[in-house]
């Protein structure tokens, strides 16, 4: 089977509608969507991104009247962030109803619900009777796709249709939350940034990262994800040792330290823009990966406003070295 690319959304959910899974589009990544309902087709997922079964996947939805169907006791305040938030890359944590198969959330109680700012999946759930999981369209721990070619490049011949909508806009994962009483505790860095939940929410106890036993229940939370093959060291701790890398990622262009010509420089933004380098982080490490890169230096980017999420993205892609990958 070759995989076809293409944006004929009512064919994509003619593939959804068999149990196939299919490449989706949204502003954050691309994602590997099926019928979130069914676990013949949620062990698809997990089949083609050899993704093991602890780990829970986001469930997307059409619209905020659809929380009520998929999630019991709501809290007032998660509407409200949705109501700010949606559509676009924040998840919510909420107490599942039993609709919602355990294996999506991987024997909790919980699920994970967004709604995805992308025009040409939002038509795709509106042809669809039932929500869509989907995490990202690429095998387990390795760099999420920002373009339709990505997740071609990766998954061809196991997947049937990748609905191409341009790169992502956002370019890195959702924003996940939880809220308790009138606490918002941020689970996930992500899209949203703390500093604009604040501007909106700012009478409430904004809780930052959670506890690691909370990973159980909060996809993208393992300690080695979001990986390329190269191995990541970060410029502050090895820069001594320079002529032992192959290439060094510096966040802004200005910040550019080294003369030496062995050693190729790349840059996540052009002026320190944080939408850029979002945009642009996956994209880089894909780009190192193909040509060849063994030892790469990173600086971290500055750690506010979506700073603070693309410096979570690189911590997870440097443990990989970590743990002699």
């Amino acid at each position: 089977m070759s995989t076809l690319i293409g944006t004929d959304y009512k064919y994509a959910a003619e593939c959804i509608n068999r149990d196939e899974t299919v490449g989706i589009p949204t502003e954050t990544v691309y994602g590997l969507a099926a019928n979130a309902l069914s676990e013949i087709a949620v062990t698809k997922i997990f089949e083609v991104k050899n993704r093991p079964f602890f780990d829970p996947l986001i469930v997307h939805v059409k619209g905020i009247s659809e929380i009520d169907k998929y999630a019991t006791d709501v809290p007032i305040l998660a509407k409200e962030l949705a109501e700010r938030f949606w559509p676009g890359p924040l998840t919510l944590i909420l107490k599942k109803r039993s609709i919602i198969p355990d294996l999506v959330t991987s024997g909790g109680d919980t699920v994970a619900l967004r709604m995805p700012n992308n025009e040409l999946t939002l038509k795709l759930l509106n042809e669809l009777p039932f929500p869509l999981a989907a995490p990202s369209a690429n095998p387990f721990t390795y760099v999420s796709p920002t373009s339709a070619q990505h997740v071609f490049d990766q998954l061809n011949g196991k997947i049937p249709y990748i609905l191409d909508g341009g790169m992502c806009e956002v370019g890195i994962e959702s924003t996940i939350i939880r809220v308790t009483d009138q606490k918002i505790e941020i689970l996930r860095p992500g899209g949203i940034s703390q500093e604009e939940i604040k501007t909106h929410f700012p009478f409430c106890e904004l809780i930052e990262f959670a506890p690691t036993h909370l990973k159980t229940i909060v996809p993208g939370q393992l300690e080695h994800h979001y990986s390329p093959f190269c191995k990541l060291f970060p410029l502050n701790e090895f820069s001594e040792n320079i002529d032992e890398f192959d290439a060094v990622i510096f966040w802004e262009k200005e910040n550019n330290q080294f003369n030496i010509p062995s050693i190729q420089t790349f840059y996540l933004t052009q002026n320190g823009d944080f939408g850029e380098g979002s945009r642009n982080l996956f994209a880089l490490l894909r780009k190192l990966d193909k040509g060849s890169f063994k030892k790469v230096l990173f600086e971290w980017a500055p750690n506010t406003n979506l700073g603070v999420a693309i410096n979570d993205r690189l911590k997870r892609a440097s443990a990989k070295r970590q743990m002699n990958i």
